[in-house]
């Protein structure tokens, strides 16, 4: 086991030894020293344009999925690795969640913009339900949840603004 603090990244050998360290580390986006979770969710809007590229709806949602459940098992590895459950460079907890909202969101570069703010947003603030399960559960589950519910939290937003914007479906 590797102790570390938690806003000490981990070193890059430690990205390798182990494929769950690889995933949940955002593949090295969440070793950047500065804010890994913003950059974690630029590597989710960077990346998110292949996944849709090569996909359709129903497919793609099948992967979220599947990403989803193996994020639940390689942040619970790599936290136990690093001896802290929600290390900072754990970053898939954003990736997946930040491609489910670009999945539902128009595909314009203004309203990715506001969704990527927002995720941020939500993720940084944790409402609840998200702070219920950053502050209690403390295992790969809890770790993927908040960002999930930052997530919906964002959905909501982007489907009341759009509301709003279209003059109340007029």
């Amino acid at each position: 086991m590797l102790r570390i603090k938690t806003t000490e990244a981990p070193p890059l050998r430690f990205l390798f030894s182990h494929p769950a360290h690889l995933v949940a580390c955002g593949f090295g986006s969440g070793l950047s020293p500065f804010a890994p979770g913003t950059v974690g969710t630029l590597f989710a809007w960077a990346s998110y344009p292949l996944l849709r590229g090569v996909m359709a709806d129903a497919e793609l949602v099948a992967v979220l999925l599947v990403c989803y459940v193996a994020g639940i098992f390689a942040a619970r590895r790599t936290g136990d690795d690093l001896g802290v459950a929600d290390h900072g460079s754990i970053v898939w907890d954003e990736i997946v969640p930040f491609w489910l909202v670009l999945f539902v969101c128009p595909p314009a570069w203004a309203w990715q913009l506001s969704a990527f703010l927002l995720f941020r947003f939500f993720d940084i603030v944790k409402p609840q339900p998200a702070r219920f399960f950053d502050e209690r559960v403390k295992n790969g589950f809890g770790v993927m949840a908040d960002d999930l519910v930052a997530g919906l939290y964002t959905v909501l937003t982007l489907v009341v603004l759009g509301h709003f914007m279209t003059g109340f479906g007029t």
